[in-house]
């Protein structure tokens, strides 16, 4: 029997590597750096969200437009019940759980989904890619508005604040305008990059890698790791598997009750358990820009983002065989 050889995820390697050089090397990424974070990090930010904007193809979008019961359940729970179950979870439990790691699970709870892994695991489930597609592309435009909401009431219930006029300039400035400008350039660039896609991909995930870096740079460097308990640490990996698995059996049940197919069941699973890593990262830059303990605040997206990956790929695997079994 031939067995497969492992292949490491290059990206999730990329991201150990990158905490580990920030361990060794804090000093160019921390504030005041040699690297000067404070202008790279916004620079890294506009160059993925300019990609995203000049790959992105409305014209893909349009077999998924009018499945809008599937859309609220997806948006719902992204954006509703994900936030909800996080308050209830720090309300229970925020008192065992450092304020910055704190912070940090609502920010996941309040994250857009995944654009690239949730189509790519609706289409291995044989699901309906098209909701798929249409949900993935307009979740982070919906995050961009949402997510700084969710926050500032967050900050705001613990007695801390965040100057919510000045995020939005922010994201409007890093986030919408080279999104708008990568759409307005597709016609130039876009067959170029999708001809060229592994290019575009690398600089994308070398722009997020980066910010990774500087993310725990200043952390490292202020020694705010130093207040992390393993047991707080192992509660924040428990949470997030937690998190996830109530999430997909919600999902589930509101797909059995709603008599809904397995094909547009695969694209809710996926769209709606997902949370989005290369959108979180570059948003917290501008959101908590500054802080000591963004490395900390980043820590539960960053396991979150993997386990969602482990756990969904033989679900795909297992779906697909499944319908393969039923289709003549």
């Amino acid at each position: 029997m031939k067995i497969g050889r492992f292949k490491p995820d290059l990206f999730l390697t990329g991201m150990g590597l990158a905490i580990i050089l920030a361990w060794l090397f804090p000093g160019p990424g921390a504030e005041g750096g040699a690297l000067h974070p404070e202008i790279l990090t916004k620079a890294a930010i506009a160059l993925v969200f300019f990609l995203n904007g000049a790959l992105l193809s409305f014209a893909a979008l349009k077999g998924g437009v009018m499945r809008w019961r599937l859309h609220l359940i997806i948006q719902g729970t992204t954006f509703l019940l994900f936030p909800l179950i996080g308050g209830l979870f720090l309300w229970l439990f925020g008192r065992w759980i450092s304020p910055d790691l704190k912070i940090g699970f609502f920010y996941l709870c309040a994250l857009p989904s995944t654009i690239s892994s949730s189509v790519a695991m609706t289409a291995a489930a044989r699901g309906n890619v098209p909701v798929a597609i249409f949900n993935a592309a307009i979740s982070s435009p919906i995050g961009i508005f949402i997510t700084p909401l969710w926050m500032s009431l967050m900050l705001q219930t613990s007695g801390q604040s965040l100057d919510i006029i000045a995020v939005f300039l922010d994201l409007t400035l890093w986030i919408i305008v080279p999104l708008v400008a990568g759409q307005l350039a597709r016609p130039l660039i876009g067959t170029w990059l999708t001809a060229h896609k592994k290019w575009a991909q690398v600089a994308d995930r070398g722009s997020i890698l980066l910010l990774v870096y500087t993310s725990f740079c200043d952390s490292f460097a202020k020694n705010v790791w130093g207040s992390a308990s393993l047991p707080t640490l192992s509660l924040t990996i428990a949470a997030t598997l937690g998190l996830f698995f109530l999430v997909l059996f919600t999902l589930w049940k509101l797909c059995d009750r709603g008599h809904i197919d397995h094909a547009a069941r695969s694209a809710v699973v996926f769209c709606g358990t997902k949370k989005g890593l290369a959108a979180g990262i570059p948003m917290a830059h501008l959101l908590f820009a500054g802080h000591p303990g963004l490395g900390l605040i980043l820590l539960p997206i960053m396991i979150y983002h993997p386990l969602q990956l482990l756990i969904c790929t033989p679900l795909a695997n297992r779906w697909a065989k499944e319908t393969d079994a039923v289709t003549p």
